[in-house]
Order: structure tokens, then sequence, then C-alpha cells
């Protein structure tokens, strides 16, 4: 039979309700990989001044769909707010609501 200290079982239980103790001191490059790769924060892209490209590479936007908000931009002129770009097609409420936080729109400089 074994005999198991209450420490043991304190440091098993903590680890199984809280995981893996994670070393403060631990240098970024030795964290695991999940939180090394996890995006402190993720810059907006300006509407008015994004490429083709910077638009493809939107969650949920193609060629297709960056090329339609480029032709609302050029037949428009620059967005004035974010909201408008449910006016191109496309994009509804559920579209527009996972690409908010990632767009923004500033005028363009004169």
């Amino acid at each position: 039979m074994f005999r198991i200290g209450v420490g043991a079982v304190i440091l098993l239980l903590g680890s199984v309700l809280y995981g893996p103790a994670v070393d403060a001191q631990q240098p970024a490059a030795q964290q695991p990989a999940a939180e090394a790769a996890r995006p402190s924060a993720q810059p907006s892209l300006n509407l008015n001044t994004a490429t083709l490209a910077q638009l493809e590479a939107l969650p949920g936007v193609g060629p297709t769909l960056a090329a339609r908000i480029l032709e609302h931009r050029q037949k428009n002129g620059p967005f004035k707010k974010v909201e408008e770009l449910m006016n191109v097609q496309g994009i509804g409420e559920k579209n527009f609501l996972r690409l908010r936080p990632l767009v923004t729109v500033t005028p363009p400089k004169a």
C-alpha cells in the first residue's frame, strides 16, 4: 500500500483544478506555444486605405468581397463610419459583427 502525504495530495489537487503552474520568471521563448502565438492586440485595418490583399486577410472576406469593398469605396468615397460596411453586398449583420473589431475608418490625409 502507498502512503501519500497531505502536501502531495494538495499539489495533485491543485494541478488537476488549476493546471500546471507557470513560472512568472520563465522567458517567453519557453512559454507554451499557444500562449506565445496569441496576439496581444490586433491592429485595426483602415477601410479607407486598405489594399485588396489586406482586405482578403480579414476573416470571412475572400477576393470577391474584398473587391466589392474597394468598389464601394471608389464609387461612394471614403467610409465615414464602420457601419457603412454593411452597405457592401455580401456583408450582413453577422459578418459585420465579426469584422467590426478588426476595422476602422479614418479620413484620408489631404
